[in-house]
């Protein structure tokens, strides 16, 4: 049997082995994706546009233009489909840019911290005791509020808390890997210690990594609708969930699809990648 068709019943096997439930996360996950990325390019009006005339319409209604409001209009008359499509890609832009900054920075000081150990170990968990002092949404609350509203400062904020616990992970693992033999042989010939890290220490990190990335995705995208809900987050030229759902608190009554459609699309977004993270925790987490 040749190796293709060997990696291929592999794959097979742990296909079927994955329970239902994480499939069914998993199609979702792509799908909040695919419509994050290529949805607003099937909209040609502005989501953030008003029209006071076609305000508060339930879904299915026609708009006075003889156009159907497929999820109904806010309290300014904007489409809440469009406010559903966009939201997902500022929610999906935003998620990716924070794990990704916190992937970089906690990798950079968790493999220096549990590498090279000494003062170098001190130092780094010094800095993270601190940041682990503050609560961390009040530490992204602070920050978010001394700067002006905006996709940068959302991310930079979120970023600030949130690297610690990708520093933390990697320390420890790295902390673990420096003794195996390979690391020791690599030093013994003289391989640089930057080196080491990459080759020998990085590979086999990366899958827990990737997991705890997938819950940290949610917790971002969660975390910046509520930044968004307290008037912190995006400014109002921006489309977010948080703020579709705040615009919505006046009219719970009578325009529930207003906080009630972004609600349960932000819900569905955070429980999918939750489960899925969750799958990756357990096939991936607890490798060394």
């Amino acid at each position: 049997m040749s190796a293709i068709a060997v990696q291929g019943r592999l794959w097979t096997i742990r296909l079927r082995s994955t329970p239902t439930i994480t499939m069914v996360a998993a199609v979702a996950l792509i799908g909040y994706l695919l419509v994050g990325l290529f949805g607003p390019l099937f909209i040609s009006y502005d989501p953030v546009a008003t029209n006071v005339v076609d305000r508060l319409l339930a879904p299915g209604a026609v708009t006075g233009d003889g156009s159907v409001a497929v999820l109904g209009t806010d309290g300014v008359g904007r489409d809440m489909l469009g406010q559903l499509v966009y939201g997902a890609r500022t929610s999906i832009i935003i998620g990716v840019s924070v794990v990704a900054t916190c992937l970089v920075v906690g990798l950079a000081f968790g493999t220096l911290a549990g590498y090279l150990a000494g003062w170098t170990d001190v130092a780094i968990s010094r800095l993270i005791d601190i940041l682990m002092a503050f609560p961390g949404i009040l530490l992204v609350v602070m920050i978010a509020g001394l700067f002006d509203r905006g996709i940068a400062v959302v991310v930079i904020s979120l970023s600030v808390a949130g690297w610690v616990a990708f520093a933390r992970l990697t320390r420890s693992l790295t902390f673990s890997l420096r003794e195996r033999p390979w690391v020791d042989a690599a030093r013994l010939i003289g391989v640089s210690t930057p080196l080491v890290i990459v080759r020998h220490i990085i590979p086999f990190v990366i899958g827990p990594i990737t997991a705890l990335a997938t819950t940290e995705f949610a917790g971002a995208v969660l975390t910046e609708a509520g930044l968004s809900f307290l008037g912190l987050g995006l400014p109002p030229s921006s489309v977010s969930w948080g703020q579709a759902i705040a615009s919505g608190r006046d009219y719970l009554d009578t325009a529930w699809w207003i906080s009630a459609i972004p609600g349960l699309a932000l819900t569905g977004l955070v429980v999918s990648t939750g489960l899925l993270g969750d799958h990756l925790t357990q096939r991936l987490g607890a490798r060394r």
